[in-house]
């Protein structure tokens, strides 16, 4: 067993170490002091190692503690009717059910189990049980401390923190108890990669439960949620039998692993075509433009479905929202005090739902998949002046884009704030528009020059930069900080318009100078 498992760990960090290191050589101020013989180097081998293994740490302690963060606390700060130690325990519960079985440890065809039970022909039975035990571990050691800090600050007595990550840890048990005896007398192999419409259906329903009742001011009593919970320890306990026993891990390893090599192939292959299916096969499709103006244009309208389509619904359901608000506080004038409090103080909140609705992401990528893939194969195309000029028709593209649902959020507030009792200072009303339109401009903006000066894709459309992913991983942080700032409209919007501006200015400049260098097909 222990022979196993450091080979095992020996596989996972080989794989690790060699990502980390062709990461390093892709940022553009360490790629000219990296020599080319980068995986020969010992002592970057050395530094990558350490570097697996605070990311190994960051998978059991810092993803756990975003999960409680995100999902658990953040969202339940909202709910202000239901006791703080309920709620805890209800959402948790919840959510503690959807995780059983979409990751359970076992069922996730990775690179690592492949290269180990199909290419090594290592015993599949003690390769499986060892990680999988490794992983419940990491589960009940990342969990604990979570437990610990967020639930004694809620009222939650300790004994029972110090058993929740082990029901956790039980509710995968079962759950896994239960796919092995159902590939025994039916032969079904579970993929968590490949879930059934049933398992999304019941994530919904579960979704619902956990966070529309607490909304509500209605959970499960305390003493009940515990109950629940620990009846899983037991439980799992139980499950180990089937567990230990399960004679058909090879079997299964041979069936779950199977399509691994071709995995990313198919992934590949699916997005290409989905992006050719998101393309308007319409010949009659032309401009009056020329230059860059005509390219660009036809782009516009031929990606129109997955462009113009998608934003425009979303501004539909923006508007429907802001209608449902106007209805609510006609029936219930009560809170139009509490609705007008949180408008002038929540603006900074919008900077996570503008992220959440931006149309950047999906905009390069159809720009890189259905245009510039091809057109960074000519030098001309990465001239300065012809990048700068593109990037500019291409900026004011996103930014017509995102500025529709910003319209409408922006002026739903303002009905909002004036139905809701006003505000003192009518310049409040205008700073609320132009500050969302900023937002929608800063991310326009941002993931526009991210792009160019960090173009991540490579020839076969697979994304390979690692700095790109921290820049969109910070982004997120950035943003999501910003729900906890509590500030007046005049000094958050105000900052926020003048940051937008000065960010406008600096990306321009430094697509200029830099991007003909970074703007240029991955190998």
């Amino acid at each position: 067993m222990l022979s196993t498992l450091r080979i095992s760990f020996s596989l996972k960090n080989t794989y690790r170490v060699n990502g980390i290191l062709y990461s390093l050589k892709q940022i553009p101020l360490l790629k000219r002091l990296l020599p080319a013989t980068l995986y020969q180097v010992r002592g970057l081998k050395i530094f990558a190692n350490i570097l697996s293994f605070f990311w190994e740490l960051v998978t059991i302690f810092l993803y756990k503690w975003l999960y409680f963060f995100t999902m658990v606390v953040g969202i339940g700060l909202l709910y202000e009717k239901a006791a703080p130690g309920a709620a805890f325990l209800h959402i948790l519960l919840f959510l503690t059910l959807i995780g059983s079985y979409l990751n359970t440890g076992i069922f996730n065809p990775t690179r690592d189990k492949y290269y180990a039970m199909i290419l090594l022909r290592m015993n599949a039975r003690q390769y499986t049980l060892v990680n999988y035990g490794y992983t419940l571990l990491k589960v009940v050691v990342g969990f604990l401390p979570c437990t610990l800090l967020f639930g004694l600050s809620r009222g939650i007595p300790l004994w029972l923190c110090l058993l929740l990550p082990f029901s956790v840890a039980g509710a995968k048990m079962v759950v896994t108890a239960y796919s092995l005896h159902d590939y025994e007398k039916c032969g079904r192999v579970p993929n968590e990669n490949k879930l059934e419409k049933l398992s999304w259906i019941l994530t919904g329903v579960l979704l619902v439960l956990a966070y529309v009742p607490p909304a509500l001011g209605y959970v499960l009593p305390l003493p009940a949620s515990a109950a629940l919970f620990l009846v899983w320890i037991p439980l799992g306990l139980f499950s180990l039998r089937q567990i230990l026993s399960f004679p058909y891990y090879r079997e299964l390893s041979q069936e779950l692993l199977s399509q691994v090599p071709t995995q990313m192939d198919t992934m590949k292959n699916a997005a290409k075509t989905a992006s050719e299916k998101s393309i308007t096969a319409d010949t009659s499709i032309t401009s009056q433009k020329d230059g860059f103006s005509y390219l660009n244009e036809l782009f516009i309208k031929r990606h129109r479905k997955i462009l113009w389509r998608s934003t425009l619904r979303i501004a539909g359901v923006c508007a429907v929202l802001v209608c449902g608000i106007q209805m609510f506080m006609v029936i219930q004038p009560a809170v139009k005090a509490d609705i007008n409090q949180m408008i002038m103080t929540w603006l900074p909140y919008f900077a996570f739902i503008m992220y959440m609705l931006n149309r950047g992401t999906g905009f390069t990528r159809a720009l890189f998949m259905n245009c510039d893939h091809s057109l960074l194969t000519y030098s001309f195309f990465k001239r300065p002046d012809f990048v700068l000029k593109l990037f500019k028709i291409r900026l004011w593209e996103i930014m017509k884009i995102n500025a529709v649902p910003a319209l409408v959020i922006g002026g739903g507030l303002c009905l909002t704030l004036y139905a809701s009792g006003g505000t003192k200072n009518p310049l409040d009303y205008g700073v609320l528009v132009v500050s969302i339109l900023a937002m929608s401009v800063f991310f326009s903006i941002h993931y526009l020059t991210v792009y160019y000066l960090l173009q991540p894709y490579t020839a076969g459309t697979e994304m390979k930069s690692g700095t790109y992913r921290i820049v969109m991983i910070l982004t997120y942080i950035a943003c999501y900080a910003m729900m906890n700032l509590r500030l007046p409209i005049l000094v958050f919007g105000g900052a926020c318009i003048a940051f937008c501006v000065l960010y406008s200015m600096v990306a321009c400049i430094l697509v200029y100078k830099l991007a003909p260098q970074t703007f240029r097909l991955r190998t």
